[in-house]
């Protein structure tokens, strides 16, 4: 495994990297089974992505509120990429919480073109979000 020189180390705490890596994986997986609802119109599928919208807000949420801890402690570029990280990440807590109640409805109009739309916006701002936090490296000079 190389190792990454001292001068170039990770934007991300670990556990903000494992905490952002929970709405990564969840809202996509919303989105997939959104899909498979409008396919089969098996009900339970529409409940499957409730549970993993609420799941992906849930870590969002802790996501978010890290990101917002770390933007107040740094500072040049790094502070940049996480306030552009915290951004997506409120764009993607809205689109999910407005997608929760959308899915909280009664049965077929629980998805429907409003739910989809809204599992593509939020699944497009959490996985940004990653990118973008996960790609960044801070200049350290020794």
């Amino acid at each position: 495994m190389p190792s990454v020189p001292p001068h170039r180390r990770p934007l991300l705490h670990p556990i903000h990297g494992l905490l952002l890596a929970w709405p990564v994986a969840m809202f996509p997986a919303a989105l997939i089974s959104d899909i498979t609802y409008l396919r089969t119109a098996e009900i339970q599928w529409s409940n499957f992505s409730a549970w993993l919208i609420t799941g992906g807000l849930l870590g969002g949420g802790f996501a978010l509120l890290w990101s917002i801890v770390a933007l107040f402690r740094r500072r040049g570029s790094a502070r940049s990429r996480i306030g552009i990280c915290a951004i997506l990440l409120v764009l993607m807590m809205i689109a999910g919480l407005v997608n929760a109640f959308q899915h909280s409805r009664d049965g077929w109009s629980s998805v429907g073109a409003t739910g989809l739309i809204l599992s593509i916006i939020s699944s497009i701002f959490a996985i940004v979000a990653g990118w973008i936090a996960f790609a960044g490296y801070r200049e350290e000079r020794p």
